[in-house]
This record gives structure tokens, sequence and C-alpha cells, in this order.
């Protein structure tokens, strides 16, 4: 028999957006929701994150915006030292679970279906029970477009042998004895932080062998911290990265602009990065990555056999005595078979990127506008996609479409008032609050005021070029 329920949302997805969405819905109206996941928890993929994962920006910029997650500590030791705190694995999943519990289900607004897959057209199934459940609802927001591969749940898309020892990183913590070796596989940020596990465990560098496909471009950390300890730091790096964009002579020019400036990174200084996910990290961290010799740089992993490693460019020994280390799920392999859509389109609200970096602000903002403007027109205006980046070149349309997105706010009032309020935006109120009698600051902010259209107009330039190369190949 199926169950028939009526709700006015029906969020299908209680991960970081689907949580932010409703918290904002919830701030806003008087509304009935209903909240559908397949996992036990609400939180998402952290349900299945590796047990030593940390948020890689301050936890000021996470969760929803009416609970504060960050503790309000800076860091006093580890290579995090003198910086905002980022909220651990466990810390994230009893977050969102008092959120749920204290805040949507007290309120008896919210109903809440864990361990349920949803099917379409509103109809849903317990995987324990079998039971079946069909939702008259007035509007569908899909929260999982931004679902994001994790090493604990993804597969591999190359063969392992099956006498290898081939793990996710979520199960290094259960190594019992020293291994002939560790090999990492992978470069993005789950790549990093296996590393940093590893040394920060007293592994040897010698021990550890670190194959990365391609470099990438990193954010600095510290340009980050939404606090006014850190405000020639923090609001420092957006005039810095105005200048280096507006002054460019060409895109590879502009690259080395950005580095110069203080707004990227990278691990190896001998190699230009054609990578860029976004990863931010600290420059105590580098420091210690850049302690690993064994850098492979081959192409991409091809076959894992019992003697060695085949990879797209060449091979390299290794040994079933040798650890192998999955960190290859990406980003690319998570939304590169996904085709973006409005998300306003009709009954059905599809949460993605509005501001690079901000999944949290950018799901509660597309709540906040679903409620307070009237038209799919007028919403999609105001939230128009910033696309997720892979490669080096896609910082251009991505950060073309946010700073357009910014100009785009800032002509809206109440929206501008929204976002100044709203804790998960981080710098609005930070950089509203000026005195204007301090000059340090001021001179900051007109660095800003002046440099932000040449840099959006040189975007402009770079896009096209983009697009002209991508017709001729």
């Amino acid at each position: 028999m199926i169950e028939a329920l009526k709700t006015d949302y029906l969020i299908i997805g209680s991960g970081l957006v689907g949580m932010a969405f409703a918290d904002t819905l919830f701030t806003e109206t008087d509304a009935n929701i209903i909240i559908v996941d397949r996992y036990a928890k609400p939180g998402g993929h952290w349900n299945m994150a590796y047990p030593f994962v940390t948020l890689h920006q301050p936890s000021s910029f996470f969760g929803v915006s009416s609970k504060e997650l960050s503790r309000g500590e800076i860091d006093h030791i580890g290579l995090n030292k003198g910086m905002a705190d980022l909220a651990t694995g466990p810390e994230l999943l009893a977050y969102f679970d008092d959120v749920m519990r204290q805040r949507f289900l007290a309120s008896g607004r919210v109903q809440y279906f864990p361990m349920c897959e949803y099917e379409g057209d509103g109809k849903f199934r317990s995987k324990l029970t079998g039971k079946e459940h069909a939702v008259s609802y007035k509007k569908l927001v899909d929260a999982t477009f931004l679902t994001i591969a994790v090493p604990s749940t993804h597969t591999p898309n190359f063969t392992i042998a099956p006498e290898v020892t081939f793990m996710p990183l979520n199960e290094l913590p259960k190594v019992t004895q020293k291994p002939e070796g560790y090999v990492v596989i992978g470069g993005g940020k789950t790549g990093i932080d296996a590393c940093l596990w590893l040394l920060d465990s007293d592994v040897d560098p010698e021990d550890i062998t670190w194959i990365r496909s391609r470099e990438a471009w990193l954010l600095d950390r510290a340009n980050t911290q939404p606090t006014e300890a850190f405000f020639d730091k923090s609001v420092g790096s957006i005039a810095a990265q105005y200048e280096a964009i507006g002054g460019a002579s060409s895109i590879a020019n502009m690259f080395d602009r950005l580095e110069e400036g203080g707004y990227l990174l990278r691990l190896d200084q001998t190699l230009r990065p054609t990578m860029f996910h976004a990863a931010t990290i600290s420059k105590s961290e580098i420091a210690q990555l850049q302690r690993i010799k064994s850098i492979v740089r081959m192409g991409q992993v091809s076959a894992i056999e019992s003697d060695r490693i085949i990879l797209s460019k060449g091979e390299i020994p290794t040994t079933t005595g040798h650890v192998h280390v999955d960190c290859s799920a990406s980003l690319e392999r998570s939304f590169g078979h996904k085709k973006p859509s409005p998300i306003f389109d009709g009954d059905c609200i599809t949460p993605q990127m509005i501001r690079a970096y901000q999944p949290a602000f950018s799901a509660s903002m597309a709540a906040y506008v679903e409620v307070n403007y009237d038209t799919d027109a007028e919403k999609n205006r105001l939230c128009s996609l910033v696309p997720l980046p892979n490669n080096d070149a896609d910082f251009i349309p991505m950060t073309l479409a946010m700073m357009m997105n910014q100009f785009n706010w800032s002509q809206d009032k109440p929206l501008r008032h929204w976002i100044r309020e709203n804790r998960l935006d981080g710098f609005t109120k930070l950089i509203s609050s000026v005195d204007k009698d301090d000059p340090q600051k001021m001179k900051i902010m007109e660095r800003i005021k002046d440099n932000a259209m040449p840099a959006i107009t040189k975007l402009q330039q770079f896009n096209v070029e983009l697009a002209q190369g991508a017709e001729n190949e």
C-alpha cells in the first residue's frame, strides 16, 4: 500500500545543499517541507567521508544560515595554525543532525524520511521496509545535482589485480603493519589529504609515491579568513585578484599575475598547472607536501598489476606489499556527465553554484530568491549559474559569472541587505563595516572599486578567446 503525503516543498537530499536551502526556506516562510534522503542521517556525502577529513575553508562559510558551525577559534597548532577553525567530519554530522532534529523536526513543519530512494514523480521507497510513499507537492527541490563522488563509494576507472592491496583513504587508519610503501593515486584535494595524513602520522616521505596526472592551481587559505583581523589579507586578496586580471596581457600572464599577487599557489614551481578545482590549502601544508619527492607524472592510471602500475604515458614498478590508496574520485567524474539547467523551472528547483567556492551560500540564496521574487525569469537572472571548474582556463568563465552575479545583486537593495546579514556570505558584512576614517582599509576598497570593471572586461575578452580556440580545435 502506498502512503499518500502532501507538502509545499519536497526536497530530495539532506546534504549541505538540501539543508541550506531548507533552512532559508524555513526562515522565510511558514511552508511545510518534506525531506527525503538515501542516508541514515543528514549530511549527505559526509556520512561516507574518511575519518580524518576536515573542511578546507573556514567553518564560517559552511552549514546553514541560521546556525553557526565555527567554534569561533583560531587554531594554535598544526598546519592550519593562526587561521580559523576547520570543522571535522564528525563535527559536521553532529551539526546537521542537530539542525534537523532541533530546528526542523521540532517545528512540526518538516517531515524527514532517511534511508529512502527517490524514484521520481513524487514517489520514494524505504530501503529498510520497502514502504512506498507518494507526495503531492507545490515545488520539487532536487538538491542532488552537486552530489560528489567520494572515495569510499566510487568505482575507479582502471583495473586492479586481485592480489593488489588497494583501498580508499577511508581505510588508511585501519592499516595494522608497515607496508613496503604507499602509493597515493590522485592529485586533487583527496590526494592532498591522504598525503598530509600519512606525513602527520610520521610516515617517511621516501615511503610515499604520489601519482598526480595533472598539476593544480590552489587557493591560499589565508585569503579566506572572514574576520577583521585578516581584513588586509582576505579583502586585499580580492583587490589583488582584480588587479591581476585587469592588467593581464594574456591568459598565461593572468595566471602569472594571480600567483605573484598571492591569490593562487602551486605545489611545484617548475611545472605549470593545467587543473583548477578550487582546492584551498595553507602554505604550511604545501611545505609539508613538498617533502614527498617520488611524484609520478605519467598521466592517468589504467591498470594496477601485481608488479607494475600502467599509466597513460608509461609505467612504474610496484609490489603486492605496497598499499595503493584510491583518491581518484574527482569533480570531473562527479559532474562531467551532468548538464546544467536553469535553477528555477516551473515546479522544479535545482540548486547549483551561483557563487564560486560557496555551495552553502548558493543554496541559501536560491531559497531566498524562490520566496521573494515572482517569475522564473527574474529568479534565474539573479541566480545565473557559475560553472564548476576543471581545467585551469575554467577559472575565467567561473570568475566572470561570479562577478556578474555580484554586480546584479548589488543593484537590488533588499537582496543586498539580506546577503550582508547572511552568515554564509562571509565578506559582505566585513566590507560594509569599513570605517571610512581607516586609510589602510579604504585604500584596499578603492583598489577593488577601481579594478572590478577592468577585470570583468578582461575576463570577457579572455572568454571570447577560449570560445574561438574551442571552435578551431
